[in-house]
């Protein structure tokens, strides 16, 4: 190692060795950044106080025993859903040590457990009941969950959040049908169900009978107003940063933001946590609005670039599919009008297509990774189909995809089945 090879080594290290104290000595911007999390659920929920009641009303029989409605509650993504759910449920269990009821608790998030099996299976193990993670027939598991309650006798409330994957993935509710009515083959334990949807239309498509039992009474939750938002991220702020490292207009800034996409207060707090590291990475004393400005882009870049160019291929070139039937049609896109343009993508890379089935899957997927918006809609006995959008800009699509040696070539292609395509 030369002497330049030696300098630069001992810079590295001194730089990294720098950023380590920085973060070890507490730093000048965060006290602590996990209270800026999504999971973190807080002491105070504000302006989620009437929601809070309802919820807490409908499930307060469980205290004494008694059975308690399903309850349906839905609303945009950052809207409190989950946060209010998982914090009446954490006090109403606290409340039953304090008396000593039976009262068993349990949050699963449906697209992460992301099959049926999974989510009957992590259920089963909340109430002590073991179970293989693979290898039983679906009713197998649903016997050991009622077998399971009748045993512990307990009251059993259950949070199935993002329940629309578990229709969307397998076009089929009915677990979602066993889990509503399983308390009426029960003596003594019962199952409470809160489904969590981010779908306002997941209603529309459910089969009339699980409608009727999970949706014996609904919370709706309204998006966050500027304001709003502003409260909330000043009650987190408090206690997450150092005293005056956030300037007042950078939390404004981050607020406004926030609101201007349908009142998100999860993207409200993931904006001002970047900022602030953005800020501690720079060194800087402080948050300032040019930091809330260059998070919205690092957000939103890193978000949506992430995800596409983690694409397979096939789902690489149904999006570009979405993208051309868009371009050129006005109307609202079914999935067969996409998988006719996928087709001819497909032989003109010189690809095997896949079926209709499994590429209505692959929409299923990009629907929940919020890259399309697939809502299914009934036709009736004549069966249902989904109808489709694009959910990112165009141009992230484009951008992402213009690099990519596979598929750049069908940005530019000009699929035969579509009328000529208009510039965008």
């Amino acid at each position: 190692m030369n002497i330049t090879q030696k300098c630069s080594h001992s810079l590295s290290q001194q730089g990294l060795d720098l950023i380590f104290e920085q973060v070890l000595s507490g730093g000048q911007i965060f006290k602590d950044r996990n209270l800026l999390r999504h999971d973190y659920v807080p002491t105070s929920l504000p302006h989620r106080e009437e929601q809070i009641r309802r919820l807490g009303s409908v499930l307060a029989p469980a205290l004494s025993k008694e059975r308690v409605s399903n309850i349906f509650a839905y609303g945009k993504t950052g809207t409190g859903k989950t946060i209010v759910a998982r914090f009446v449920l954490d006090r109403l269990q606290k409340k039953a040590r304090d008396y000593g009821r039976a009262v068993d608790t349990s949050y699963v998030n449906c697209r992460l457990s992301g099959t049926n099996y999974r989510v009957i299976a992590d259920l089963c193990r909340a109430l002590g009941q073991e179970v293989p993670f693979t290898g039983l027939a679906v009713g197998e598991l649903l016997d050991r969950l009622r077998d399971a309650l009748k045993s512990r006798g307990s009251a059993f409330l259950v949070v199935l959040d993002e329940i629309d994957a578990l229709v969307k993935r397998s076009e089929d509710d009915s677990v979602l049908y066993e889990l509503t009515r399983i308390n009426e083959s029960l003596e003594g334990g019962w199952i409470g169900v809160i489904g969590i949807s981010n779908d306002l239309h997941f209603k529309d498509f459910l089969d009339p009978r699980v409608l009727s039992s999970l949706g014996e009474e609904e919370l709706v939750f309204k998006p966050y107003s500027s304001d709003e938002l502003y409260d909330i991220l000043s009650d987190r702020a408090e206690a997450a940063f150092q005293p005056g490292a956030l300037e007042d207009g950078a939390l404004r800034l981050c607020a406004a933001m926030a609101a201007g996409e349908h009142g998100d207060a999860r993207r409200a707090l993931d904006l001002l946590r970047v900022a602030g590291e953005i800020g501690e990475r720079g060194r800087e004393k402080g948050i300032l609005e040019s930091h809330v400005r260059l998070a919205q882009q690092k957000v939103e870049h890193d978000r949506v670039t992430e995800v596409l160019s983690s694409l397979p291929l096939h789902s690489r070139i149904l999006l570009i599919a979405v993208l051309h039937s868009e371009n050129a049609r006005k109307e609202s896109l079914v999935t067969g009008d996409v998988y006719e343009v996928y087709r001819e993508l497909c032989a003109a890379a010189a690809v095997e297509s896949l079926t209709q089935r499994r590429v209505s899957g692959l929409l299923n997927e990009l629907d929940l990774m919020g890259i399309v918006n697939a809502r299914v809609v009934s036709f009736g006995r004549y069966g249902r189909t989904k109808k489709i959008r694009l959910g990112v800009e165009p141009r992230a699509v484009t951008s992402t995809f213009g690099s990519d040696g596979l598929v750049r070539g069908l940005l530019e292609y000009a699929p035969k089945s579509l009328p000529k395509q208009h510039a965008r």
